[in-house]
């Protein structure tokens, strides 16, 4: 409970969604549907929970037309449902503001360019030359190196990394433990021993990006590594160096990245998917969970690429399997190349 209140009235017209019933219910918090008690909204985007409508003690749901049928309680009718929570959520738990300053115990560079309207906490470590703007929220133990630059209202929750050079956007959202532009993974082999490549290009991140907790994003090699405006990262990403991510899409959990690929505009990524490096990914293309992709995917859709859990015995059986592939395949070219002798001889015994 955050102690605002709602009529049920004036969150549909602030999420721009459909009334049903009465407008005067009060809203206090959010909750899951099948936990929720009076004072409560919650939704309704997967119509399995369905049965839930007939249950909860919610005093309003958002929920699509088809399933408002079932409802017995108030609520808002959305296209979108998840969607229309967000806008719901964000007006009922708001992000608390901060005025402008400087904590007692963070350490700021003389040359560095601190807006007044900003807020540097505890601890939080401000380099050479830096540039941040009016509105950005630096939280307690966060190192901001030399000559990067922090846009208007973006925040760094807390713990954060954003190393020499970088540039972040605008109403960027940085959670706990991020750490952005730091060397990407290059080294040359010099008779079995590693030289370290210099790592010269930065990490700019664009307006309106979000980047979860201890997610990690290298410089470039040479040219920049491109995170675009709005894209939305999960915590314990691995983007290496020369990465060139578009506008709007969105990565979940533990996905890595190889070097220089490119991933186009209003893709998505499942947890755990790996891509190889040097690949392009086009516009609208869509990797569920765990796949591994090790090519490049340029036309628009939804693509898969591993196999499924299956009980340890049957997976043996599987790989033994596939270890025979190869004799299986000789052995068939074999009986084909006999097919096609006996054929050629039965024609010519009829020809004669």
């Amino acid at each position: 409970m955050n102690g605002v209140v709602f009529r049920l009235a004036d969150l549909a017209a602030h999420a721009g969604a459909e009334l049903l019933g009465d407008g005067e219910v009060r809203i206090t918090h959010a909750d899951t549907i099948q936990d929720a008690t009076k004072g409560a909204i919650c939704f309704l985007a997967n119509s399995k929970y369905r049965h839930y409508l007939s249950k909860t003690e919610a005093s309003a749901v958002i929920l699509s037309r088809e399933d408002a049928a079932y409802s017995r309680t108030a609520g808002l009718i959305s296209d979108n449902p998840y969607l229309t929570y967000a806008r719901v959520a964000s007006l009922l738990y708001p992000v608390s503001d901060l005025a402008g300053g400087v904590h007692i115990s963070a350490v700021i560079s003389a040359s560095a360019n601190v807006d007044p309207d900003a807020w540097v906490g505890p601890c939080a470590v401000i380099g050479e030359n830096v540039q941040i703007r009016s509105g950005v929220r630096i939280g307690p133990g966060c190192v901001v190196d030399d000559d990067s630059f922090i846009g208007e209202n973006s925040r760094l929750v807390a713990n954060v990394t954003i190393c020499s050079g970088t540039v972040i956007g605008k109403r960027v959202l940085i959670h706990p433990g991020a750490v952005i532009g730091s060397d990407g993974f290059g080294n040359a082999n010099d008779q079995g021993a590693w030289v370290k490549v210099p790592q010269i290009g930065i990490a700019r991140i664009g307006d309106d990006v979000e980047i979860g907790a201890n997610t990690t994003i290298d410089r470039g090699s040479l040219r920049d590594t491109v995170i675009a405006d709005g894209v939305r990262l999960d915590n314990q990403i691995q983007i290496a160096h020369n990465v060139r991510i578009g506008e709007h899409t969105a990565i979940a959990g533990c996905a890595g990245v190889a070097g220089s690929t490119s991933i186009g505009r209003y893709c998505t990524l499942g947890g755990g998917v790996g891509l190889s490096g040097h690949l392009e990914i086009g516009d609208n293309v869509h990797f569920s969970g765990q796949t591994l992709v090790t090519r490049s995917f340029k036309e628009p859709g939804y693509y898969s690429g591993n196999l499924p859990a299956v009980p340890n015995g049957e997976w043996r059986k599987t790989i033994a399997r596939i270890r025979r592939l190869e004799n299986v395949m000789q052995r068939l070219s074999a009986l084909e190349k006999q097919v096609l002798a006996d054929k050629s001889e039965n024609n010519s015994d009829d020809q004669a």
